[in-house]
C-alpha cells in the first residue's frame, strides 16, 4: 500500500485439487484498509481450467462515494511443504467503485497444473533466491512447452538445447524423471517421423524413375512407330512412281 508498511497475507486451501467453485479468503487489514483474497480453482468464464486469483477490497459499498485507493501487492504460490515456489510480476493498479478488484485471469495456471500432475516436482529446489526461483520455473514451463510440439517440427537444435535446460533444471533440484521421459519419447517420435519422411522420398524417387523409364519407353516406341510410318509412306510413293 501506499506510504504504508508492507503487509504479507497467507491463505491455505487444503485438497485444493478438489475445489470447484470459486474460494474467497478471511478479511485481513493491510494498510489501513480490509481486503480479502478471491480465487477461481477451475478459472472463471473465458479461462476455463486456468487457476484465477484477485485481490478484493472488502464491504466496497460501505465506503464513501468516490472512493480510491493504490495497492502495490503479487501472489505468491507456494507448494505443500510450504515452500515458495513462483511470484507473479508485481502490480499496482487503482481500485475503486467500478473496479474494486485487480488480480489474474491466467496466474500461475501452467505451475498449478504441474503441481496438480506431479506433486513435489520441486520440493528439493535449490536456489533460495526467489527471481532464480522464479526464472527457473520460466525456464521449466517453456521446456513443457517446447515438448508439447509435433515431433517432426522440432529441430535436433532444439532437442539437444531441451536436453541442456533439463540437466540445468534437475542439477537445482527438480525431479523431473516424468519430462525426461516425454523428452526420449519426442526424441523418438522425431527421429521416426524422419525415418518415414526418407522413406517416403525414397518411394518417390523410385516412383519417379519407374516414370522416366516408362516415358523413355513410350518415347522409343513414338519413334519406332513414327519411322515405320514414315518407310510405309515412302515405301508407297516408291511403288507409285514405278512402272508397272
Amino acid at each position: 500500500m501506499e506510504d504504508q508498511k508492507q503487509t504479507s497475507y497467507m491463505f491455505e486451501i487444503d485438497n485444493f485439487s478438489e475445489k470447484e467453485s470459486v474460494i474467497s479468503s478471511p478479511k485481513f487489514l493491510s494498510g489501513g484498509c480490509e481486503w480479502f483474497l478471491k480465487v477461481y480453482p477451475k478459472g472463471e468464464l473465458g479461462f476455463d481450467d486456468h487457476l484465477a486469483l484477485y485481490l478484493c477490497v472488502a464491504n466496497p459499498q460501505s465506503l464513501r462515494l468516490g472512493w480510491k485507493r493504490r495497492a502495490t501487492f503479487s501472489f505468491l504460490l507456494l507448494n505443500q511443504p510450504g515452500k515458495d515456489l513462483y511470484k507473479t510480476t508485481e502490480s499496482c493498479p487503482l481500485f475503486c467503485a467500478q473496479v474494486p478488484s485487480w488480480g489474474s485471469a491466467k496466474a500461475v495456471a501452467s505451475v498449478t497444473r504441474l503441481l496438480a500432475k506431479h506433486p513435489g516436482f520441486a520440493v528439493n529446489l535449490k536456489p533460495k533466491s526467489q527471481l532464480v526461483k522464479t526464472t527457473y520455473m520460466n525456464l521449466l514451463l517453456g521446456l513443457i512447452q517446447t515438448l508439447e510440439k509435433p515431433p517432426h517440427s522440432l529441430s535436433e537444435t532444439e532437442l539437444s538445447n531441451a536436453r541442456s535446460e533439463l540437466i540445468d533444471l534437475t542439477e537445482g533440484g527438480f525431479k523431473l524423471d516424468w519430462l525426461k521421459t516425454k523428452l526420449d519419447e519426442v526424441s523418438m517420435g522425431r527421429k521416426k517421423s524422419i525415418a518415414e519422411l526418407e522413406e517416403q522420398v525414397m518411394n518417390l524417387k523410385a516412383e519417379l524413375n519407374k516414370e522416366k523409364v516408362k516415358s523413355a519407353t513410350s518415347a522409343a516406341k513414338v519413334l519406332s512407330l513414327e519411322k515405320t510410318l514414315s518407310d510405309i509412306i515412302n515405301l508407297n510413293k516408291k511403288r507409285k512412281l514405278s512402272p508397272n
